[in-house]
């Protein structure tokens, strides 16, 4: 359960906000707070209770969907900030 938590404490902290949760709990989707200013999208970010990971969805300027996963929060807040600011 921490491991979920910090997971959500750390995608708070780069802007993302709840969208929903679903699947009896298992699953929290968030979505970056702001639109991408190259794509005008939102990134989505999903917490997977069972599996304990995150997946970060995003639209590149191709319009397709990338997607990234991570395994551990540490992971997560290091890719975060690897990532330009848009």
């Amino acid at each position: 359960m921490k491991v979920l938590q910090a997971f959500q404490v750390a995608a708070r902290e780069d802007g993302f906000i709840e969208v929903e949760e679903c699947g009896e709990g298992t699953v929290l989707w968030l979505r970056k707070q702001t639109k991408d200013t190259d794509t005008k999208t939102h990134q989505r970010l999903c917490i997977d209770s069972l599996l304990k990971s995150v997946t970060i969805y995003r639209t590149n300027v191709l319009g397709k969907i990338d997607s990234k996963t991570f395994r551990t929060v540490s992971g997560l807040q290091e890719w975060f900030a690897l990532q330009p600011v848009r």
